[in-house]
């Protein structure tokens, strides 16, 4: 199956405007993404797709593709559909514009979701949670499976809800999960999933998700995952031990930085 990443950098940001030309090590944040993305080996045809001149310049410049897009769109789904709609290929993988130490293996692990379970819609990446405060930080989005590691739900809850180790929200995480889990270890988060915002598409799956409109539960949740839930595509899961270093803010380019700088945590992540 011909796999195309397509990674959507739009040039605005509340948080951090242009954060995807700031400087990192010498190089704009978005090279990095790409640098990476061109690391996988399933992955024929490497796209960032963007709403700024200034930023396919600067990927002219450093060798990579980059598609100009309509600046009217919403959403970074909306934008990779724009693009996967010119290309020959059978799965798209969105890769975050602003995750300049994405591995690989994460990468090709979401394509291959797709590419081993023919149910499968739309393909995502989880890991379990290792930081207690990350239970109750609606920033740190969960994710539940069933037996075969197709998603239930999204939120930005605690999900499951500990009911007998969390007597409330404030002490969620705190007291850790009775049930050590299969691993026989016992995780003071309780072995809840953090969703990674990778996603693979089947290709049809892509273009009607775009087509669709905003559901209830992802209005509520402000998780657009849910709308593909909510119409019966179902999402695999794979699990990994990758933690994502997104950048949002000034403050966490300078974290991402600090990781650069040490070479044994550089290969790791």
């Amino acid at each position: 199956m011909r796999a195309a990443v397509i990674i959507p950098a739009r040039l605005g940001s509340t948080r951090f405007p242009g954060k995807v030309l700031a400087p990192l090590h010498g190089r704009p944040l978005i090279q990095h993404v790409w640098e990476r993305a061109c690391t996988s080996s399933l992955a024929t045809e490497i796209i960032i797709a963007t709403d700024s001149l200034n930023v396919l310049e600067a990927v002219h410049a450093f060798g990579g593709r980059a598609v100009m897009t309509s600046p009217d769109h919403s959403c970074g789904t909306d934008r990779i559909a724009e693009v996967a709609r010119t290309l020959d290929c059978d799965i798209i993988i969105n890769v975050q514009g602003d995750e300049p130490l994405i591995r690989a293996e994460v990468i090709d692990m979401a394509a291959g979701l797709l590419e081993e379970d023919e149910r499968a819609s739309l393909g995502t990446v989880a890991s379990i949670c290792t930081d207690p405060a990350e239970i109750a930080d609606p920033n740190v989005v969960k994710v539940v499976t069933d037996r075969e590691g197709f998603a239930l739900y999204f939120s930005r809850a605690p999900i499951p809800y500990h009911r007998e180790d969390w007597p409330s929200l404030g002490d969620a995480g705190a007291a850790g999960s009775k049930d050590a889990g299969e691993d026989g270890v016992e995780k003071a988060t309780g072995g809840l999933l953090k969703h990674i915002g990778i996603y693979s598409y089947r290709r049809e799956a892509l273009l009607r998700l775009t087509e669709l409109e905003p559901t209830r539960l992802e209005r509520i949740e402000k998780l657009e995952q849910l709308r593909a839930l909510e119409h019966g595509m179902r999402i695999k899961v794979g699990i990994t031990d990758f933690e994502s270093h997104g950048v949002d803010t000034p403050e966490d380019l300078e974290r991402v930085s600090a990781i650069y700088k040490r070479p044994q945590d550089q290969e790791g992540q």
